[in-house]
């Protein structure tokens, strides 16, 4: 293992403090030059601009770093183009000779979230440019920097493909729904209308909600039992397994009325309202709260998938829900509200190849998932290595 002699960062380059604009003078027009305040960091582009006189010294360009110093402490390599270095976000630069500005951009993070753990606070934290200049960073040779930060740039790379590949398979299933059943899809004027209620099974209680009030309270979850759904499960629009929250097999006695069966479609009508997601063949007997509408199909006329994606993507669904919110989405849907909505029903055989479609789609994500997991354990086991001499 290599040793290299520590060196404060102060000694090594200048921090540059943003300035305190005129917020009179911020713009949401395009006027002036974007401002980067902390929220501008992740995203690496701002909305807000500045029109007034201001000082040369505080544009920044692409490839500056710049550090939010409330909330959480974080480097960033700014791309947004030329810009205006804000109040409370910092900018390094004048780096020394024998530093490349690249090494201490991967290598200042760890050093800032120790930092950013260590400090206390009562509702944000903030960062001081002294405590940036005291951290001590390992500092090899010159050559021995451009070897590392060369190293991580490829993988960091590879690391921006991925998702950007990501970005455009997210956008596939809209897409194919609208290119399926949208206004303009091939012999779509002659598809029928009907409600959610009408493509629900016929026996009562196909489209329900979970049990509210004192039926069940959290305090009669249990870690073993009946499984009971919640918000939790559906959020991503996929079906997700999370913690356990069980009732014993007494209390579903009780509650049969709310069972929740394999190829059930679940939609959040509390919270994160219009959420929606599929029970997985398998299910074990289960149940939903009440922050959850379960939808029985008769599948003679719908297919899970295709509810799920009007859901998700049919305007008409958004549209309906406004009207009934007077203007707005509205905070809560109720079983009414969901049994009354009216879609346009293309046949079923179309459905069935959406689902088609869908699973292989789904298939892809989660090889994808896979693959941006392997690429995140790869950049920082060579991230380590690297900044401890291993490499």
């Amino acid at each position: 293992m290599k040793r290299w002699p520590n060196k404060p960062l102060g000694e090594l380059l200048k921090i540059q403090n943003g300035f305190a604009f005129k917020s009179e003078l911020f713009n949401d027009d395009g006027k002036g030059l974007p401002i980067i305040r902390i929220r501008d960091l992740a995203r690496g582009f701002s909305e807000t601009f500045y029109d007034g006189e201001h000082d040369p010294a505080f544009e920044v360009e692409n490839g500056d770093f710049l550090i939010g110093m409330d909330g959480e402490f974080h480097c960033y390599r700014w791309q947004g183009g030329k810009a205006l270095l804000n109040q409370r976000v910092c900018r390094l630069q004048n780096f020394s000779r024998d530093l490349n500005a690249g090494y201490v951009f991967y290598g200042i993070n760890d050093h800032l979230r120790e930092i950013e753990d260590n400090t206390a606070f009562v509702t944000v934290k903030h960062l001081s440019s002294k405590q940036i200049a005291s951290i001590e960073m390992s500092v090899p040779p010159l050559e021995e920097q451009e070897r590392l930060v060369k190293l991580l740039d490829e993988t960091d790379e590879l690391r921006k493909l991925r998702a950007q590949a990501d970005r455009r398979t997210a956008t596939l299933i809209p897409s194919l729904f609208s290119k399926m059943f949208g206004p303009d899809a091939p012999g779509s004027v002659t598809w029928q209308t009907a409600t959610v209620a009408e493509l629900a099974a016929a026996h009562e209680g196909s489209i329900r909600t979970g049990p509210f009030g004192s039926d069940l309270r959290h305090s009669e979850f249990f870690e073993e039992g009946v499984p009971v759904l919640g918000i939790d499960n559906v959020v991503e629009n996929e079906f997700r397994w999370t913690k356990s929250r069980c009732i014993p097999e007494s209390k579903f006695a009780e509650m049969k009325r709310f069972v929740v069966f394999p190829g059930d479609v679940l939609v959040t009508i509390m919270g994160t309202v219009g959420r929606c997601s599929i029970a997985p063949e398998g299910l074990p007997v289960c149940i939903s709260t009440k922050h959850l509408c379960t939808i029985t199909l008769d599948r003679t006329k719908a297919h899970p998938r295709f509810i799920w994606g009007a859901f998700l993507h049919d305007a008409s669904v958004k549209q309906q829900t406004r009207s009934v919110g007077k203007g707005a989405i509205m905070e809560g849907w109720n079983s009414t509200i969901i049994k009354r909505l009216r879609l346009r029903v293309p046949p079923l055989t179309l459905q069935k190849q959406f689902a088609a479609r869908v699973s292989e789609i789904r298939a892809m994500k989660i090889e994808q998932a896979a693959s941006r997991r392997r690429l995140d354990d790869l950049f920082q086991s060579i991230l380590h290595h690297a900044f401890n001499g291993e490499l």
